[in-house]
Parts: C-alpha cells; sequence; structure tokens
C-alpha cells in the first residue's frame, strides 16, 4: 500500500475538500475513510483477521446503499453497479494495473481457492461434500474467460464475490481468530484489500458529483 493512498493521505485530502461535498457523499467518504485507520494498525500489526473485516466495514461504507424497498439489489448486484461506476471514474486505468500487474497472483490463487466458493460450503452442509465440483469447473472457466480478456469489471465482481464468502466465514463465527486454517485466503484477501479499497476511496473523490447512492444509515439525532 503506498502511503499516498492510505488513511492518513485520504483523510488529509477530505479535510480539505469536503466543504465541497454533498451532505451524503461526505458522509460515505468519512464512514469508510475512518475505517481504514484501523484497517492499516491491524495490518502493521499482523494481525489479518482485523485488517479483513476493518477493510470490509470501510469497503462497505463506500458502496453499500439505501433500502428503499423490499425489492433490494443483491450484492452481486450492488457490486456489479459500483464497480460499473469506478471503472468509469477510472481515467487513469489504476484499477487494471493493480489488478493485471500488481495483484495477478493473488487474485488468481483466491479464485482458484474453493474454501472462497459458495457452492462448497453449501455441499459441506449437505449429503454430498463432493457436489461442489461440477460448478467450481464451471465458475473456473467464467473466471479463465474473463481472465483471459482482462475484464476487469467482471473480475472484480468475481473476486469480491468470493471475498464476500470469506467476509461470511469469519463474520459469522466460522472461523477461528488468528487460526491457522484460513491464512493462505486472508493474506490474500487482505493483500488485495489493502490496495483496492482506499483506490476505491481515491476514485470517488475524484469524482463526487457523481451518483454514489445514499448511505444506508444516515445520522438520526435524538
Amino acid at each position: 500500500m503506498s502511503e499516498q493512498s492510505g488513511f492518513e493521505h485520504l483523510k488529509s485530502r477530505q479535510r480539505a475538500e469536503r466543504n465541497d461535498y454533498s451532505s451524503d457523499f461526505g458522509l460515505r467518504i468519512h464512514r469508510a475513510i475512518s475505517w481504514l485507520r484501523p484497517a492499516e494498525a491491524a495490518l502493521e500489526g499482523g494481525d489479518l483477521d482485523n485488517a479483513f473485516v476493518c477493510y470490509w466495514i470501510a469497503f462497505n461504507a463506500a458502496y453499500a446503499g439505501d433500502l428503499e424497498t423490499d425489492e433490494t439489489p443483491s450484492s452481486r448486484d450492488e457490486f456489479r453497479r459500483y464497480f460499473a461506476s469506478l471503472l468509469k471514474a477510472d481515467s487513469k486505468q489504476r484499477i487494471y494495473d493493480a489488478i493485471w500487474k500488481k495483484f495477478s497472483g493473488p487474485v488468481r490463487m483466491l479464485l482458484d481457492n474453493r474454501f472462497t466458493f459458495a457452492p462448497f460450503w453449501t455441499a459441506q452442509r449437505g449429503g454430498d461434500p463432493e457436489a461442489w465440483k461440477p460448478a467450481f469447473q464451471r465458475a473456473g472457466d467464467v473466471v479463465r474467460t474473463a481472465l483471459s480478456k482482462q475484464d476487469t469489471q467482471r473480475v472484480l465482481e468475481i473476486v469480491f464475490d468470493r471475498l464476500y464468502v470469506l467476509r461470511n466465514q469469519v463474520m459469522h463465527g466460522g472461523a477461528t481468530w488468528n487460526g491457522q486454517v484460513n491464512r493462505d485466503q486472508l493474506r490474500d484477501a487482505v493483500a488485495i484489500q489493502a490496495t483496492m479499497v482506499p483506490l476505491f476511496i481515491q476514485l470517488m473523490m475524484d469524482e463526487p458529483a457523481d451518483d454514489w447512492g445514499i448511505p444506508f444509515y444516515p445520522v438520526m439525532s435524538d
């Protein structure tokens, strides 16, 4: 993670620019940046579990929209909308460079890891623990096609879909803090988060007039 993309840099920029932000956008950016500080502290201290959680909350604060009706979009639909907006704002192709130059290895390892594939865990709870394999092979074909075409939008969607599986495992008590069994995928996940989440926030700040949605939980007075 570059010093120019971490908490201190983004917070300094936010203070300088916040008077030009709309209230909704300002709240979204303020919340997202606030979670980068504990994420970076945890990462520097070698605490992958807390780093992962804090980076995920920062990401959630940046992208999650308002739930106006019961017919709300799925997380996958929200990812698709958000990533399309980010890529539109990314005139310098910083996301492309991160995915294809800096993190091509961790991305491929994460996507090849069955422990970040939701049907794998569904199969373990069902009657046939091998039932996930055909779906994994089909998903692998989709991944390979996206990688071969350097389809950044699709790869981002798939990567964060896999990170979402890991997020559910951690947040719902399916992992041991500082355990040994999920270190590889967690290490790759945090490496990706530590660059991508601050970059996403930067890109949003580059285009504050775009429609980034209404914060899920607005500030309420007593």
